[in-house]
């Protein structure tokens, strides 16, 4: 009996065993994770400093800055007590979140410029008079022959710039659906590459392929409140304004042909298609409402 005790207790303990084995090899068995290609703009992640604080740097506008933080400008504006135009300065300390400044019609003034260099001081001339303090030396301006009769000038002008030169490059009529208001159309010609997702940071709007250097246009009548490359992901970047609650932007431009404050009118062309910041030639275009993307073909005419 006893022989037949340990022989139970012995195969009871290998089961035991067996079984952590088993156990063992699950947990070390490894796992796949499946990747995928992210398309468009990165989300930029660490791009809000710590303590929901970022300090202004030369190019950011309030408009560019609340874009890349997902935020509406005017809630920014409030936080911080930045009235219209909502002009800020390098060096400015923006806050994300807190109670919003005492008044926001507070005026607010730039940060003092560095003083200038220390004049030399006054040296007594030969005569044992004191000479005046040299004025700032001002570089001259380039100097430009003048034309010898009327008809060269005429000549001269006509060939300095272009006879369109102030005239903005309109498209041709497209068509056009109206949203809230604002009447919208396709901001270049193109196939679609990527849609938009909601739950993807990495496509918040449309990518539309083309060639280099097609022309981009403004997808809705508007303001231009940011003309730069400062966002990563996004090269050279145009964002249009073209109500309190709605903004568009536009990507990886080869050439951007507007400037900030620009009025621009729907169809007019405001930078040329390009690949900067992105793998390929392509506009990345995106919609915001109140500071969000939504969807752009929601808003854009059927094809």
């Amino acid at each position: 009996m006893l022989a037949g005790m340990t022989l139970r207790t012995t195969a009871s303990r290998l089961a035991v065993i067996a079984g952590l084995l088993a156990l063992l090899a699950g947990c070390a068995e490894p796992r796949v994770v499946a990747v995928r290609r992210m398309s468009g703009p990165p989300p930029v992640h660490g791009s809000e400093p710590a303590h929901g604080r970022y300090r202004v740097v030369a190019g950011d506008t309030l408009y560019s800055i609340a874009f890349r933080h997902g935020m509406d400008y005017r809630a920014l504006a409030w936080i911080n007590g930045i009235a219209p135009p909502f002009t800020i300065y390098p060096g400015e300390e923006i806050r994300f979140s807190g109670k919003p400044a005492a008044s926001s019609a507070v005026e607010r003034t730039p940060p003092p410029r560095p003083l200038p260099p220390a004049r030399p001081a006054p040296s007594a001339s030969p005569a044992g008079s004191v000479s005046a303090v040299a004025a700032p030396v001002v570089a001259p301006a380039p100097a430009v022959a003048a034309p010898a009769s009327a008809a060269a000038a005429a000549s001269a002008a006509a060939t300095s710039a272009p006879a369109d030169a102030a005239t903005p490059v309109q498209s041709p009529p497209a068509p056009s659906r109206r949203v809230d208001g604002i009447a919208w159309r396709w901001p270049t010609d193109g196939a679609i590459l990527d849609r938009y997702q909601a739950n993807d940071p990495g496509r918040q709007g449309i990518d539309l392929g083309g060639r280099s250097g097609q022309p981009v246009y403004a997808a809705a009548d508007g303001v231009v409140v940011y003309s730069g490359n400062g966002l990563i992901g996004y090269g050279e970047l145009i964002i249009i304004k073209h109500s309190d609650s709605y903004l568009s932007a536009y990507g990886h431009n080869r050439v951007r042909l507007v400037k900030e404050g620009e009025r621009v009118r729907a169809g007019q062309e405001i930078a040329e298609m390009g690949s900067s910041g992105a793998p390929r030639v392509e506009l990345h275009f995106e919609i915001r409402r109140d500071g969000k993307p939504v969807d752009p073909l929601d808003y854009l005419p059927p094809r």
